[in-house]
């Protein structure tokens, strides 16, 4: 009877006897996805909690150095705990011994992962040593004067030694008696560094006699200077200065503002300071508003020349007073006439070329300042071939200071 009550209440078409109870799990897809990303988190806080690592999980590059046969035999005989230090002084030497990276100078930071100790070792640079606290700085670049180098935060930075000064240990070769009897004129290229295609153009396409000018920005802004200097081209380094309209022109990262304290700007400074080496002088970069402003602009100047380098002003803001406060430190100064590139098409800048010669011709000195555009250096290019049948002729930046103060 049980039976056929059973049949009465079944669907038609439908057959129970082979339905199976269906097996579920006592929790949901996203209730176990929580769980799972819980114990990441939880794996995550105990590696930060009990690892002992002293960096504070710092990124740091791990190189491999071989060691030469006979600085295997050496450190046989080397004391416990020490074996490590001669083999990292073969290793630096190996790269020069082959003769083919004298050109291509590396700093490598190797860290201890238990305490932490960080060594600089340069790699490819002659006969280089590590450089520790308290020793001399190894020579990085080509016709560095290590003892010019003093060793901030940042890195190296510009000192005067032994009666030497970056400005001129690094002022380019002119003929500066020839230079005092006739007129001259100075070309500084600004804005090197940030764009190697343009930097390199700068570079091997225009005389030696040119100037040229870098921002600490860039890839690798010390490799490009050091092949400018390669090229017998002075440098200078562009400081970024506040601009009237910052921060929506921004000119990068530690900008130089009128809102810091001189603490504080001198510390950026140092940190511009350490980004390449070789530069006879520091130039503002933008800075309209900073170059304007006596208090700040003081300490910037005065540092200038306690490290013995020298100060371009581009020209860009006719209320800058770097000039009077140069004076009042004795520090080498020039001031561009004009950007020759102001309106960047070959007639404008033509025009404005021509217009420099007759400054050079009535004053006896004339600054032009350039960007690296294409068109600014094939017109440079052309032009400056044309100065010595015009008896004006083109000198080096600091050629040009030295004879303004002289005169």
């Amino acid at each position: 009877m049980a039976e056929a009550a059973d049949e009465l209440s079944t669907p038609l078409g439908q057959n129970t006897a082979g339905r199976t109870r269906r097996f579920r799990l006592p929790f949901t897809a996203m209730q176990a996805l929580a769980v799972l990303l819980g114990l990441v988190l939880v794996g995550f806080a105990g590696v930060a909690l009990f690892n002992d690592n002293p960096l504070g999980g710092e990124p740091i590059a791990r190189i491999a150095l071989r060691n030469p046969a006979p600085a295997a035999a050496d450190d046989k005989h080397a004391p416990a705990g020490q074996a490590a230090e001669p083999a990292v002084k073969s290793a630096a030497r190996a790269p020069a011994a082959a003769g083919d990276t004298k050109n291509d100078a590396r700093t490598v930071t190797i860290i201890d992962g238990s305490s932490g100790k960080r060594q600089d070792v340069v790699i490819g640079a002659g006969d280089p040593a590590e450089k520790t606290d308290g020793e001399a700085p190894p020579m990085a670049m080509t016709g560095i004067d290590p003892r010019l180098l003093e060793k901030s935060r940042y890195g190296m930075i510009p000192v005067v030694a032994d009666g030497l000064k970056p400005f001129t240990v690094y002022a380019a070769e002119a003929d500066r008696a020839k230079a005092a009897r006739m007129p001259v004129i100075a070309i500084v290229v600004a804005g090197l560094g940030v764009g190697a295609a343009k930097t390199t153009d700068a570079i091997m396409k225009l005389p030696p006699a040119v100037t040229l000018a870098f921002t600490p920005y860039g890839a690798d802004p010390g490799k490009l200077a050091e092949r400018a200097r390669s090229q017998r081209h002075e440098i200078l380094l562009q400081i970024p200065m506040e601009p009237f309209d910052y921060p929506d022109n921004d000119p990068g990262p530690q900008t130089l503002l009128t809102t810091l304290s001189s603490e504080q700007n001198l510390d950026r400074l140092y940190w511009h300071l350490s980004r390449l080496q070789g530069y006879a002088g520091i130039a503002n970069f933008m800075g309209g508003r900073f170059v304007a402003t006596d208090p700040v602009m003081q300490p910037i100047v005065r540092e200038a020349a306690k490290r013995g380098l020298s100060y371009f002003d581009d020209g860009s803001s006719p209320r800058s007073v770097a000039q009077t406060l140069s004076a009042g430190q004795s520090l080498p100064f020039a001031k561009a006439d004009f950007a020759i590139d102001a309106v960047p098409t070959s007639a404008e800048i033509d025009r404005a070329l021509v217009k420099l010669e007759t400054i050079a011709k009535e004053r006896g000195t004339a600054v032009g300042v350039a960007s690296a555009l294409p068109v600014s250096i094939e017109r440079l290019g052309a032009w400056l071939k044309t100065l010595d049948s015009k008896g004006i002729m083109l000198v080096p930046l600091t050629t040009a200071m030295l004879k303004s103060k002289s005169g």
